[in-house]
C-alpha cells in the first residue's frame, strides 16, 4: 500500500479556523457501509441516526497547556511544547529552533507575571529533555503548577485564527491530572477533536434515545499531526500514545459485546485505545468471553487496510489531514465494516445519494474515503480540528 493513496486536494478556506457555536450545530456526514449511501445532517441529529442500546466511547483527556514561549540568554527566541513529564520538573519537549540549541542551554520562559528559568539537559532524538529550575516566589516547587499562567493551549499548526482555548477542550474533559503507576501523568499536547461536537443538551438527547456512553483516556500525543512520509504505508513509524482504561469502563464495553450491542467509537483515539487493549487482551490469553481488561498501556498501533477491528462497531470522526495515519485508519475501518456487511441494499433511499465502491478489497477503503472526502469538499464541509464531523457505520 503506498502513503500517496492517502494524498487529496483541499482547498485553503475549508480548513477550520474557528469553532461553530454551538458545538453540535456543526455538520455531519453519515455513511452507511451496508449500501454505500450518504446523507447530510449535523451533529444535533445524532441521536436519531443512533441506535437504541448503542454504546458511545470517548476519550477524555484535557489539553495541558503545554505550549511555552521564551528566549535564551542571547535573545534568541525559543517555543517549547511539553510531551511529557519525566521527573519533578523533567520534561521531554519538542523545542524550536531545535538546530541552533546545544545541550546546557538557558532558557528563560515567561508569560505576563510568570517567569522560570530552564536547562536543556539532553537531546532525544527529535525532542529534547529540558529541567526547570525551582521556581522562586512561588508557593509550589513544581513547574506543572504554573502552566496555567505560564503556558497556552497549544492549537494545531494549521489554525491561524486565536481562539477561545477552553473551545479546544471537550466538555467531558478530566479536570484533575489523572496519573498511573508505573507511567505517570498522562497529558495531552492535542485535543481528541471528535469530541469537541458533544453539548450537555446532546448529552440528553442521547440518553433519551437510550444510547449511553462511557470514558477512556488516551495522552495525545503531537505526533498526531505527523504526516506519512515513507512511500509504502507499511514503513511508518507510528509515534507511542499511553492510554488507560478503568474497570468501570471495561465493564460496560465487555457488557455491550456480550449482548450483542454496538461500540461507537468517539474520535480516532478512542478507536486506537480499544483496539490496542483488545490485541494485550488477546495476547495475555484471556481466558473469558472479555473484549478488553482493564489497565494501561502504551500504543503503537498502525491502523491501516487490512486491519481487524475487535471492538469498534461504528466511528463517529472528523475530517483528517492528507496522508496522515488517523486517514488511513478511516479508511481500514471503513474496509472492514464493508466487508463484514451482507450483499448491498437498493440505493437511493430517503433521499440519500451512494458512493461507487471498488470491487478490490485492498483498495477499498482507501478509494471510499477519497470519495467520501470529495463529496464533503463539493458540499464545502469544514475540515479538521474545528470542522465538522463524519459518522461511519
Amino acid at each position: 500500500m503506498l502513503s500517496s493513496e492517502l494524498d487529496y486536494f483541499l482547498p485553503p478556506q475549508l480548513i477550520a479556523q474557528t469553532p461553530v457555536e454551538p458545538r453540535d450545530s456543526a455538520r455531519l456526514l453519515h455513511f452507511q457501509t451496508r449500501n454505500s449511501q450518504i446523507s447530510h445532517h449535523i451533529v444535533r441529529d445524532l441521536p436519531a441516526l443512533l441506535r437504541e442500546g448503542d454504546l458511545l466511547v470517548f476519550n477524555d483527556t484535557r489539553v495541558l497547556r503545554a505550549r511555552l514561549l521564551g528566549h535564551k540568554t542571547t535573545g534568541g527566541k525559543v517555543e517549547a511544547l511539553l510531551l511529557k513529564e519525566r521527573a519533578l520538573n523533567r520534561w521531554e519537549a519538542l523545542v524550536k529552533p531545535s538546530a541552533r540549541l546545544q545541550v546546557g542551554a538557558r532558557v528563560t520562559f515567561s508569560r505576563e507575571n510568570c517567569r522560570v528559568e530552564a536547562v536543556l539537559r539532553a537531546r532525544l532524538g527529535q525532542t529534547w529533555e529540558i529541567e526547570f529550575l525551582t521556581p522562586e516566589n512561588r508557593d509550589s516547587h513544581d513547574v506543572r503548577d504554573l502552566l496555567s499562567e505560564l503556558g497556552e493551549v497549544p492549537l494545531p499548526p494549521y489554525i491561524h485564527e486565536k481562539s477561545d482555548e477552553e473551545r479546544y477542550q471537550t466538555t467531558f474533559s478530566r479536570r484533575e491530572t489523572l496519573r498511573v503507576e508505573g507511567r505517570g501523568a498522562l497529558d495531552s499536547a492535542a485535543a481528541p477533536t471528535a469530541g469537541l461536537h458533544f453539548t450537555p443538551e446532546l448529552f440528553e438527547n442521547l440518553r433519551a434515545r437510550g444510547v449511553d456512553w462511557t470514558f477512556v483516556t488516551l495522552a495525545v500525543g503531537a505526533g498526531t499531526f505527523a504526516p506519512v512520509k515513507t512511500e509504502k504505508l507499511e514503513d511508518h513509524a507510528m509515534h507511542g500514545e499511553e492510554f488507560w482504561i478503568s474497570d468501570e469502563a471495561a465493564a460496560k464495553i465487555n457488557a455491550q459485546k456480550r449482548r450483542g450491542g454496538r461500540v461507537v467509537a468517539v474520535g480516532t483515539t478512542a478507536v486506537r485505545t480499544l483496539e490496542s487493549m483488545a490485541i494485550e487482551t488477546q495476547n495475555h490469553g484471556e481466558k473469558n468471553s472479555d473484549a478488553i481488561r482493564s489497565g494501561n498501556g502504551e500504543t503503537f498501533l498502525f491502523l491501516r487496510p487490512g486491519s481487524p477491528f475487535r471492538v469498534v462497531d461504528a466511528l463517529f470522526t472528523n475530517f483528517h489531514l492528507p496522508k496522515s495515519t488517523l486517514l488511513a485508519l478511516v479508511a481500514a475501518f471503513i474496509e472492514a465494516r464493508t466487508r463484514s456487511e451482507e450483499s448491498a441494499q437498493p440505493n437511493g433511499e430517503n433521499g440519500s445519494i451512494s458512493v461507487a465502491t471498488p470491487n478490490s478489497s485492498q483498495t477499498e477503503g482507501f478509494a471510499t474515503v477519497r470519495a467520501l472526502y470529495a463529496e464533503a469538499i463539493a458540499q464545502e464541509y469544514r475540515f479538521f480540528s474545528f470542522g465538522d464531523a463524519m459518522l461511519v457505520e
